[in-house]
């Protein structure tokens, strides 16, 4: 009876596939599953705990890009060089572009991990945008010193290069103001032309900030950027807007805590927002 059962079964099957109806495939665990274990490891700055998790995900599925990039990039955090190699080699056979950019991730992690900031502007031409970054409003709509000492800085960056637009990037609202929307108004009334100044009201986070004001460049055809923020997140924005697919020509950093940022070179625990933002900006889950 069983294999009557068995055949009928085989039977069903393969008259389903051939009629193109659809069927549930064979239970697997589901990979979800191991990606939000993966990430809830990293966070805890477990890299190797998390990859394992994504090797059972590749037992499931041995092509899974997103699983071969994670633990690429967890690898790497973990100075794991055989598992980073492999994952790499492994995923440029499948998918050359996800490689790639996932290789344009690491390298600008180490880059920016060695690079300390700078406080002086740079000479840009006009398809180079100004592009400042958000800080969260009090309450109220105001903004906090952090966030003018930024818009002061990118003030001056903007008046050495006249022909420059300028991109300011926040969302966040408080009582319906965004952070962009306070920053380009601070702008203004310190003499840039309303028409120079583009707001991007979406980003919610410095991933954010990346990945939605390059598409804002590409509306204005800004081909690239100089960022403008504090010392001790100049060189996280910078990763992220690289790893946007943006070409980021500077980066001018304010004198907000900037001695105490200047000299270190970042180890991997203070690069560890670096690999997380990175992740974001690719849009790998977890």
């Amino acid at each position: 009876m069983k294999t009557l059962l068995r055949t009928i079964g085989t039977l069903v099957m393969t008259v389903a596939i051939a009629g193109g109806l659809s069927v549930a495939a064979p239970a697997h665990a589901a990979p979800t599953a191991d990606f939000k274990r993966a990430a809830t490891a990293f966070n805890a700055g477990n890299p190797y705990v998390a990859i394992g998790h994504l090797n059972t995900a590749l037992r499931t599925n041995p092509r899974d890009t997103n699983a071969l990039a994670l633990r690429a990039i967890y690898a790497d955090y973990g100075y794991d060089l055989i598992t980073k190699n492999d994952s790499l080699a492994r995923l440029g056979a499948i998918d050359a572009g996800k490689r790639g950019r996932v290789d344009t991730l690491l390298n600008a992690i180490l880059s920016q991990s060695l690079t300390p900031p700078n406080p002086l502007p740079a000479i840009i031409g006009p398809r180079t945008a100004v592009l400042i970054l958000g800080y969260g409003l009090l309450p109220d709509g105001a903004m906090r010193p952090e966030l003018i000492g930024r818009l002061t800085t990118g003030l001056g960056q903007a008046f050495m290069a006249p022909g420059s637009p300028v991109i300011v990037t926040g969302g966040n609202p408080k009582r319906g103001i965004t952070e962009a929307a306070a920053m380009r108004a601070w702008l203004i009334r310190h003499g840039l032309p309303a028409s120079r100044v583009h707001a991007e009201h979406r980003a919610t986070s410095t991933a954010g900030n990346a990945v939605q004001s390059a598409a804002l460049m590409r509306r204005i055809g800004a081909g690239s950027a100089v960022i403008v923020t504090d010392p001790n997140h100049i060189r996280r924005g910078v990763v992220d807007f690289i790893t946007a697919g943006v070409p980021v020509v500077g980066a001018m950093a304010t004198l907000n805590g900037y001695v105490q940022n200047v000299w270190p070179v970042l180890d991997k625990r203070e690069q560890w927002a670096m690999y997380r933002d990175g992740i974001s900006v690719l849009g790998l889950p977890g």
